[in-house]
């Protein structure tokens, strides 16, 4: 396969535990050829998606472990395969980059699908199933999330929806006498939508990252946040454990995955803490490395496989 892999500027990846670049190791385990661009690099020609790329190689023990070849530029649809793995915000440049990704023929397969990724707000996507999430309220009125803080007997968990990476997560309680100023500086004034939603109190033992292909359950860790700090977030300090999924973990992965095989959703990341579901990533969802290191399973190699499946099929 000749692969066009989107994403943020390579030499800035973590070579060890990026989840990009396990897919890449994979590929190129496989023999196939692996290309590079930004999002800034993608651009249109005649009604025809292209990009500015290069030919891509990495050998974490080797002397030079990431080697970048010449520019070159083509139609998207030179490529068997495109990945998006940009990393959030979904903002406008992102939302652009979709669009340029929708201008491919019909032979080439962009994963995750730019539609459905346009579609799948991260926090609001798991709103097509409230029976399995934390009561939750999203609102740019202060008063009345005020008044959704104000009338729980527990605490509340706060963030913007268009929020990543454990960024502008508060938790308030009942009678936090910084609620208001958090949700004014959150909603900025009532000009931006935030969440209200349930503490679940099994967050301080950890939320499950679950990753599906395909629909199907792939593996799973749990990332447990320091003593000092609400957010489990690898990059803030959570710690990464293996977990066996629970019969409640399995019954919501079921649920979601013929939707998230419909919206063209293939490689996805969902979050639950306790029995519920939080969020549904789908951008460039990450986990994989630490699972093949608990377990032993290389989810790389399993998509690489599954992408080439799905061109030949």
């Amino acid at each position: 396969m000749r692969i066009l892999i989107v994403m943020d500027p390579i030499d800035g990846a973590d070579l060890a535990k990026d989840t990009t670049v396990g897919f890449i190791l994979a590929a190129q385990s496989r023999d196939h050829s692996v290309y590079y661009c930004d999002q800034s690099q993608l651009y249109v020609h005649n009604g025809q998606g292209a990009a500015v790329y290069a030919q891509i190689r990495i050998d974490p023990a080797s002397s030079i472990p990431l080697e970048i070849g010449p520019l070159e530029q083509s139609h998207l649809s030179s490529f068997d395969t495109v990945w998006m793995r940009k990393d959030p915000p979904v903002d406008r440049a992102y939302l652009h980059a979709t669009h340029i990704l929708d201008l491919v023929d019909d032979a080439t397969l962009v994963v995750n699908s730019p539609d459905g990724v346009r579609f799948a707000n991260e926090k609001l996507y798991a709103q097509l199933f409230p029976e399995l999430c934390p009561e939750t309220y999203v609102s740019r009125d202060s008063k009345e999330l005020l008044h959704q803080i104000r009338k729980r007997s527990g605490d509340t968990v706060l963030k913007p929806i268009d929020g990543h990476g454990g960024a502008g997560i508060f938790v308030v309680s009942s009678d936090d006498r910084n609620a208001a100023s958090v949700v004014e500086t959150l909603t900025e004034n009532g000009r931006r939508w935030i969440i209200a939603q349930e503490y679940i109190p099994a967050a301080r033992t950890g939320d499950k990252r679950i990753i599906l292909l395909d629909g199907e359950i792939r593996g799973a860790i749990i990332r447990v946040p320091q003593d000092d700090e609400n957010r489990g977030n690898i990059h803030v300090g959570g710690q990464v454990e293996h977990i066996e999924l629970s019969k409640r973990d399995r019954a919501i992965c079921d649920a979601v995955g013929p939707r998230l095989k419909k919206d063209g959703l293939w490689f996805v990341g969902l979050d639950i803490i306790g029995d519920y579901l939080t969020e549904i990533n789908v951008t460039s969802p990450t986990g994989i490395r630490e699972i093949s290191e608990l377990t032993g399973v290389d989810i790389g190699l399993e998509y690489v496989d599954w992408v080439q499946q799905r061109l030949r099929s």
